[in-house]
């Protein structure tokens, strides 16, 4: 039977920030979309994915959280074999497998590995927490479930997500608790494989990276959308230019404003003031988050709540850093505001899974913390 304890701990709070979040953004995608014919439909099809993504955001939270800890394999495996599907049969877009068609129907299995990593890494180390902290060799196993699929990401190619699934790991891993001279080890090792990623990065990837350390060397060709991005957040100012107003992206000189510079469409429009409520929106969404990953009686859940925090946390942190030029162009979505069914539903989903936790906390006893 449903527990009526669960409707009394409903947490109403990340439930109307998710709300808010979630209305800026259809708002700012109808600005960014509608002086393009073409892809003016695009808010529409937002809402729909917003209204699916309710519906899974429904059944995160009301089914019991910890059978996720029993399934924790079964599912990551299932996502793995997504992502080996994708490489064989998945649609090319912009020279990148990315995606799986079913029907009239388009995903990207890269964005549920986001969840199953979170999930897989929770169950590990729920079940292997010490005081003293994790030295090299209890890492060796979690390095393993997240290098596989970052592997299987950054072949698609999708660099953003792959380096995306390495920033919650270590997120979750410092939160964890890191021996102090296993961390120095591990950076310096991270630190001396640089020269090796950078020889199996795309040529496009390599320009990227070259672009964000000086703009101005391309400013016609791999330099023009931070220019342009720049030229867009600056020109809004304090107040902005005024909803449907902004010159940069109605004229389209704002590349891909619908998509990863579309918080420069904000900016643009909406001015400093507009960008740093969106910002305190986010900031008030994930300090919640936090407080009830502390609140979580239980190892499992705690962890759970820490990685789709930083998840989200460090989308926001990318995409808002890219679009300023204080980070590299790698296609990371603004949770909520960019367009992207894929990433709708995958925000969704760990938002319904802390709610899950936070309404569940009264029901288990902290173990090993």
């Amino acid at each position: 039977m449903f527990d009526r304890r669960l409707v009394q701990h409903f947490d109403w709070v990340l439930l109307i920030i998710t709300i808010l979040i979630a209305t800026v953004g259809v708002i700012t995608l109808y600005s960014a979309v509608a002086g393009d014919p073409a892809r003016s439909y695009l808010y529409v099809k937002q809402l729909y994915w917003l209204g699916i993504g309710a519906t899974f955001m429904t059944a995160a939270f009301i089914v019991d959280y910890k059978l996720l800890e029993q399934w924790a394999v079964p599912i990551y495996l299932f996502s793995i074999i997504l992502l080996i599907v994708v490489l064989f049969f998945g649609k090319v877009v912009s020279g990148s497998q990315r995606w799986l068609t079913l029907g009239p129907i388009s995903f990207q299995p890269s964005e549920l590995a986001k969840i199953t990593c979170v999930i897989i890494l929770a169950r590990h180390f729920s079940k292997d927490i010490t005081h003293e902290g994790m030295s090299v060799r209890d890492l060796f196993k979690p390095f393993l479930w997240v290098i596989v699929p970052f592997c299987l990401i950054a072949m698609e190619p999708d660099l953003g997500s792959a380096l995306l699934i390495l920033l919650v790991a270590g997120s979750i891993i410092l939160f964890i608790k890191i021996r102090r001279g296993s961390f120095i080890f591990l950076a310096a090792l991270g630190a001396s494989g640089m020269p090796l990623v950078w020889s199996f990065l795309k040529g496009y990837q390599k320009q990227r990276i070259l672009t964000f350390l000086n703009p101005d060397r391309d400013p016609m060709g791999a330099g023009y959308h931070i220019i342009q991005s720049k030229i867009a957040i600056g020109s809004g100012m304090l107040s902005g230019k005024g909803f449907l107003k902004g010159t940069q992206s109605y004229l389209s000189f704002l590349p891909e404003q619908h998509t990863d510079f579309i918080f420069s469409v904000l900016a643009e429009e909406w001015g400093f003031l507009g960008a740093v409520t969106m910002i305190t929106l986010f900031l008030v969404l994930l300090v919640w988050g936090i407080n009830i990953a502390l609140r979580s009686r239980e190892n499992f859940g705690t962890i759970v709540a820490v990685g789709i925090v930083s998840m989200i946390g460090w989308q926001v942190v990318i995409n808002v850093g890219m679009t300023m030029g204080l980070m590299p162009v790698v296609g990371v979505p603004l949770p909520l505001i960019s367009y992207g069914g894929s990433s709708v539903l995958t925000v969704m989903i760990g938002i319904g899974l802390l709610m899950n936790i936070s309404m569940r906390r009264f029901m288990f006893q902290r173990f090993g913390r």
